[in-house]
Order: C-alpha cells, then sequence, then structure tokens
C-alpha cells in the first residue's frame, strides 16, 4: 500500500488517498484516530469514482455518526484508472446494441459479470491492505454499493468472509443471481420504483434471490440517478452499526 499524499483533516475526518498494485482508492477515518474500528467498502456507481459527490458524503458519515472507516477505489475505467480497451469496446458494442433495440438490462449483466472477475480479486486486496494500518484494524467490514457499486459488489460480498453485513440496490438479478444466493450476510436492498435502467422486476428478482436469512427491501419512487434522501443515508448508516458494531475494540 502506497500513500500518494499527506493526509489532509475537515470537520473532524481524515482524508488519505492511495494505490494498492496500481488500484488507486480513497480512505477517511476520523482525525486522530487510533485503534482498530469497523471498515464499510464503498462501491461507486457507474460513470462516478472513489471522490463523487455522493461517495465522499456518506464516507464522511460513516466517520462523524459512527468512529467508522470508509474505503472506495476507482473501478477499472473510471477515475484515476486508465481507459480498458476490452471493457470500452464492449461498452461501445452495448450502446449500439441498445440503439438498434436491445433490451439494456442483459447487457448491463454482460457488463459487469466482466469487470467483476478484475474487481473481486483488487477489493479484497484492498481490503487486505487497509485493514493492516493501526487506526484501521482487523474489525468486522461491511458493504455499500448501489448500481454498478451493487452490479460489483453482489460477488465481492457473496467471496469475502470478512464482510459482515451489506447495503446494495438498483441493480437486477440478470447479472447476479447465482453470486446472490450465495450472500448470506444481513442485507439492505434499495429499489428505486420508477427505475428506468433496471426492471422493477429484476430488481426484484435479485433480492428475492439473495440468500440472506435477514435481508430488508426499502423502495421509494424515483429515477434511477435520483440522488438519495437525507434519512435513507442516516437509516444506511444505522443499519452498518447495528450489524458491524460500535468503533471502540
Amino acid at each position: 500500500m502506497r500513500f500518494l499524499s499527506s493526509a489532509t483533516a475537515q470537520e473532524g475526518v481524515r482524508e488519505q488517498f492511495f494505490s494498492v498494485a496500481e488500484v488507486p482508492g480513497g480512505l477517511w477515518t476520523p482525525e486522530g484516530a487510533a485503534g482498530p474500528r469497523p471498515l464499510v467498502f464503498l462501491g461507486h456507481g457507474g460513470g462516478r469514482h472513489k471522490t463523487a459527490p455522493e461517495i465522499r458524503e456518506l464516507a464522511r458519515r460513516l466517520v462523524r455518526r459512527a468512529g467508522y472507516a470508509a474505503v472506495c477505489v476507482d473501478v477499472p475505467g473510471h477515475g484515476e484508472r486508465p481507459v480498458d480497451p476490452v471493457y470500452d469496446d464492449l461498452a461501445r458494442a452495448n450502446q449500439r446494441r441498445v440503439a438498434e433495440g436491445a433490451e439494456l438490462a442483459p447487457l448491463i449483466a454482460e457488463f459487469q459479470a466482466l469487470v467483476a472477475r478484475q474487481t473481486v480479486p483488487e477489493w479484497r486486496a484492498v481490503l487486505d491492505a487497509v485493514r493492516e494500518l493501526p487506526y484501521v484494524g482487523e474489525r468486522a467490514a461491511g458493504y455499500w454499493g448501489v448500481s454498478l457499486g451493487c452490479g460489483l459488489g453482489v460477488p465481492f460480498v457473496a467471496a469475502e468472509p470478512r464482510v459482515r453485513a451489506a447495503v446494495l440496490g438498483l441493480g437486477g438479478a440478470a447479472a447476479n443471481a447465482a453470486e446472490a444466493a450465495r450472500v448470506s450476510v444481513p442485507v439492505r436492498f434499495l429499489l428505486r420504483w420508477d427505475d428506468e435502467r433496471v426492471p422493477r422486476a429484476d430488481g426484484l428478482s435479485l433480492f428475492e434471490a439473495i440468500g440472506s436469512a435477514d435481508k430488508a427491501l426499502h423502495a421509494r419512487p424515483g429515477t434511477h440517478s435520483a440522488p438519495p434522501e437525507e434519512y435513507e443515508l442516516d437509516d444506511d448508516v444505522r443499519f452498518l452499526v447495528r450489524h458491524l458494531g460500535p468503533p471502540a475494540a
């Protein structure tokens, strides 16, 4: 793990940027933190990146309100990652297929399945590295990711036993039905009733496919890109705290 710049602090939140095997990421922890604390891995959406406003806001909320650490890395082809010709070619081909009348959901599923084969081992390596820091440590980990963050997050949560709870949503079963069945941790699943990118039935199918005995569906009106309400972020934080525990060991 290599830190790329000096840490900065704002209103009690320390922000650091790093790379692990050329994967760039951001880490948020309480200013002056010492000792282990739960860590939440954040998965950004498509076309977004590790410092997108919604990611930064949630990371700072987790630090300020729960005393947690939060980490997010750029998905291939996003943020500071170089354009990957394989993914870029597939994305362009899918755009053409949609213009010709193809259904969008199966194409999203195909793209996410391809990217997940790379991101799952990358994210596990980042989790290894961040948990070695003394002010993060080896406490329980959680996951939060919607849209692309859901499509990549489901296989990550299914593969990673250190993740003890997950907030997922705005994704469909076409990409992740098999992996979803292997998810056994508590899940809070978010659904937009008027989602124009992921058909409602596909989102409900993904929720149904999740293997967890402890799972809850939270739906509200709105489109795929509608920003989360303040109360939703607060509820996400409360859900993670309930399952990951307090910051102090």
